[in-house]
């Protein structure tokens, strides 16, 4: 397994994460009756269940641009050390992410979202060059 797959595969996991601590938190806001309910009538999630739905969010987004990266980078055979560092840097960013939107570390939260999209951004970029 190359290294941009193995961030890749540990970003998903981190993806799984992300959903259960959402889910727990949502569910101490909402309770259990209505969590197992249909949810006909949507309840606003705010605070820290806000916060944890919100950065979920955020990470199916940036995941599947990183995806996209780490296929193109793979099927291209383009890996290198820069994409393999860009990778990297990816995934120490969304664990990061998590944490920082938790618990409104502002502005670092943006800083932070910043540097997993600009390590996306370059691995695609190296996979052309």
């Amino acid at each position: 397994m190359t290294p941009e797959l193995l961030a890749l595969t540990l970003a998903a996991l981190l993806q799984a994460v992300q959903f259960a601590v959402y889910s727990v938190l949502a569910q101490m806001q909402v309770g259990s009756r209505y969590a197992a309910s249909s949810r006909d009538t949507p309840r606003q999630l705010t605070g820290i269940a806000g916060r944890a739905q919100r950065a979920l969010s955020n990470h199916f987004e940036g995941l599947i641009l990183f995806g996209i990266a780490v296929t193109v980078v793979t099927l291209a055979d383009q890996s290198t050390t820069l994409t393999q560092n860009a990778a990297w840097a990816y995934l120490v960013a969304r664990v990061l992410y998590v944490p920082a939107y938790l618990f409104g570390w502002n502005p670092w939260r943006s800083l932070i979202w910043f540097v997993g999209f600009l390590a996306t951004f370059t691995m695609l970029i190296a996979a052309m060059l």
